[in-house]
């Protein structure tokens, strides 16, 4: 039986967000807290210290680090004594033909992109076993279905995102644990800024060839998560819930 969600339906309950410093993490981060969660919000990024206040913890941690997934839940569980919600957002990406690609490159991608997902999630699901419920939510993108020349790497994690969520939320519900995913289009963030002297910019320009006609604010990739990671998405199990403005069902132009 699910509960009504109201203004403060994660009361009482204690997330771990990854990528927390900015775009859609830290939308994330504001959201559940506004709606009652307490916080650990995780990034290398210094930056992530400007969101400390009651009821959110920051740490900076680097999250392909075995022993930052660790120190993480164990914040969690040390500071809100449970964990209820991990949500693995951190993600990066590197535009370059496979032809110019290096393996630090390609390894980079995989590492942030996937063996932090898997690390997160391990520890995550540790917690939450002996309370028998919990939810974790990765962060994907319409790439895992559709790609384009120069994301070879990008694409290929998000796809094994998409079948790491699958795989682990066969194995996760039997302990009471959702594992689902959000595909998230082109969003109004940082994350281009490496390759792009604007990479808010960059993405709002993308996002104008999804139907929708724009590209998504973060906050908007937030409501998705929320309510993934929420009673109101009780009986989704391993799903990727599209929040691409139609990217994902139209050929690419």
């Amino acid at each position: 039986m699910t509960t009504e969600r109201t203004g403060r339906d994660f009361e009482g309950k204690v997330a771990l967000v990854t990528g927390a410093a900015s775009g859609i993490g830290r939308a994330t981060v504001e959201l559940l807290h506004a709606r009652g969660a307490s916080i650990i919000a995780e990034d290398r990024d210094p930056h992530v210290v400007t969101l400390a206040r009651p009821g959110i913890v920051p740490l900076i941690a680097d999250v392909t680090d075995e022993s930052a997934a660790q120190q993480a839940v164990a914040m969690a569980t040390q500071r809100f004594g449970r964990l209820d919600i991990l949500v693995n957002n951190a993600g990066i990406i590197i535009n370059k033909l496979v032809v110019d690609m290096t393996l630090d490159d390609w390894d980079r991608i995989f590492a942030v992109n996937i063996r932090g997902v898997f690390l997160h999630s391990r520890e995550a699901m540790r917690a939450m076993m002996p309370a028998g419920n919990g939810a974790i939510v990765n962060v994907g993108s319409y790439a895992c279905f559709q790609t384009f020349p120069s994301i070879a790497a990008y694409a290929a994690s998000k796809g094994a995102l998409a079948q790491f969520t699958r795989t682990l939320a066969v194995e996760a519900i039997d302990h009471g644990i959702r594992v689902n995913a959000v595909g998230s289009g082109d969003t109004v963030t940082n994350i281009l800024n490496h390759i792009h002297a604007d990479g808010p910019s960059a993405l709002a320009d993308y996002g104008r060839h999804a139907p929708i006609g724009r590209a998504a604010q973060p906050e908007e990739i937030a409501k998705v998560i929320a309510f993934l990671a929420s009673d109101q998405a009780s009986f989704m199990v391993g799903s990727i819930a599209m929040a691409d403005g139609g990217k994902s069902v139209v050929l690419p132009a």
